[in-house]
């Protein structure tokens, strides 16, 4: 991975991260913040995934990698707002 793919596997993964809050139904407790950050780490892992897989490199978009990335950053963004909404601050 080239720094040039990192670059945009952090823009990709802002967008990721909203969409997968988007689509889950029901509202996640968790700050937005955290939601980009799954997202980034979702874009990321998704693509190594990808690229383990020999389908990160096709001509046009790479709708399997998109889609990887995608439900990486719903399962982490359900998996946050389960923990984090056990938190109890007092």
């Amino acid at each position: 991975m080239h720094v040039g793919g990192i670059i945009s596997a952090i823009i990709v993964g802002l967008v990721i991260g909203a969409l997968a809050r988007l689509i889950i139904p029901g509202r996640q407790k968790i700050p937005i913040w955290l939601t980009i950050v799954i997202g980034i780490i979702a874009a990321l892992i998704g693509t190594a995934i990808a690229g383990g897989l020999g389908v990160a490199d096709t001509r046009g978009i790479d709708w399997i990698e998109l889609i990887l990335q995608i439900i990486l950053a719903i399962i982490g963004v359900l998996i946050a707002s389960a923990l984090y909404g056990k938190r109890r601050i007092t």
